[in-house]
């Protein structure tokens, strides 16, 4: 991790340190269950959902419990016109609760869609369980019925996707400084899943729409349904069922099914790429070499020369042409093929914190550095680029937890 050594004061490792040594959440159990529950498939669904949450909760669960009526009230009988997004689990509208005169996100899980009981009951015990800043809170949810829905706070200024992919026409774009301020808060909340929750959570599905952002662009991560507990004690992965959406999930991933934190690391860095050059990770709209981001960067991560050419267009040459090189050099570290080459988390946090401050004026990482940082293969070896060898939709869901 040398390219990172330039970026680290000794009071941030300290902070490391420390943090690494609290542990927030003592009761591994209390997590681990997780993977243990079982549902019914009768009348009693409701109560057995609230019953299980209670138990696995431990009294820890201060969500509210809504009825289906109190947000029908909430969100006018979900009238489209208080729709705000709809996404491969549901729709979400925004809702108002009189009794707390809160607005608020309401998720509507959609009964037919891929996220079941299991994927509903790890979200709301994540969210009640794990708190942290950069993580969406969980205001409250309702399983009436058929009905699952989660009710989230109301993050105002949408979606990182919103502001990044989906820039609306005559839409100011993100400036440099808020693109790294969104990245490092990201990379913050990536950071507690990873090294302060107990046992630790691998979150999976690390994307731009998941990446919500209040009025002053602060960011936090939503949709916590495919979550996964990470290895405990000896072991180095978790194996599962591939899940998550095509082009974020990192090779040994998709390959394997073989899971680990540094999954989630190439995901950042896919995301990481996205903010820089304002360009989706797989776009047919564009030449079929530069249909599949990672694979476009990664001749250019050779050649410092071509830096400035991976840069968003729309940010009209307004960037420090250093940090530009650093933020490429840490994106590329993230997007190593092999997992265990990719740095953690925490040194991600490390140096978007330093690059992302006014201490870096007059730093810069040499060439030597930024070389080293390139992943060591072949400009034109692709990573999971055979469409055919996927499932025929783009995101990979599964029921299995």
């Amino acid at each position: 991790m040398s390219c990172f050594s330039c970026c680290m004061s000794q009071e941030k490792l300290e902070r490391r340190s420390l943090k690494k040594s609290i542990k927030e959440y003592r009761d591994t159990k209390t997590l681990a269950s997780f993977a243990n529950i079982s549902f019914k498939s009768d009348s009693s669904k409701r109560r057995y959902i609230t019953e299980e949450i209670s138990k696995i909760g431990k009294g820890n669960i201060t969500a509210q419990i809504f009825s289906f009526r109190e947000l029908c009230v909430a969100t006018q009988n979900f009238h489209p016109d208080h729709l705000l997004g709809e996404g491969g689990f549901g729709r979400v509208y925004r809702g108002n609760i009189e009794s707390k005169n809160q607005v608020v996100a309401v998720k509507q899980l959609d009964r037919n869609g891929f996220q079941g009981n299991r994927e509903f009951l790890v979200e709301v015990l994540i969210l009640s369980l794990l708190h942290h800043p950069n993580l969406v809170n969980l205001v409250g949810y309702c399983a009436d019925g058929d009905q699952r829905i989660l009710v989230y706070e109301y993050m105002p200024s949408g979606s990182l996707e919103d502001h990044l992919l989906d820039l609306a026409p005559n839409s100011k774009a993100l400036d440099w400084n808020t693109r790294m301020k969104i990245a490092a808060g990201a990379a913050k909340g990536l950071e507690y899943l990873h090294e302060q929750a107990n046992p630790p959570v691998i979150y999976r599905d690390f994307k731009a729409s998941n990446i919500l952002l209040d009025k002053e662009f602060n960011p936090k991560l939503s949709d916590f349904g495919l979550a996964k507990l990470g290895p405990t004690g000896d072991k180095t992965h978790v194996s599962t069922r591939v899940m998550g959406t095509y082009g974020y999930c990192a090779p040994e991933y998709a390959l394997t099914g073989q899971l680990t934190t540094k999954s989630d690391v190439y995901s950042f860095g896919v995301v990481f790429l996205e903010i820089i050059t304002g360009r989706r990770v797989i776009d047919n709209a564009r030449p079929t070499e530069e249909q599949n981001l990672v694979n476009w960067a990664q001749p250019l991560f050779k050649d410092r020369r071509k830096f400035t050419l991976m840069a968003d267009p729309l940010l009209e040459g307004n960037y420090p042409v250093k940090a530009l090189y650093q933020a490429l050099a840490v994106a590329a570290m993230c997007l190593q093929e092999e997992a265990a080459t990719r740095p953690l988390i925490s040194d991600v946090v490390t140096a978007l914190e330093f690059f992302a401050s006014n201490k870096n004026e007059g730093a810069i990482m040499s060439e030597e550095v930024v070389n080293s940082a390139s992943p060591n293969r072949d400009s034109d070896e692709d990573i999971d680029t055979d469409d055919t060898d996927r499932s025929e939709d783009s995101t990979r869901e599964t029921k299995s937890i």
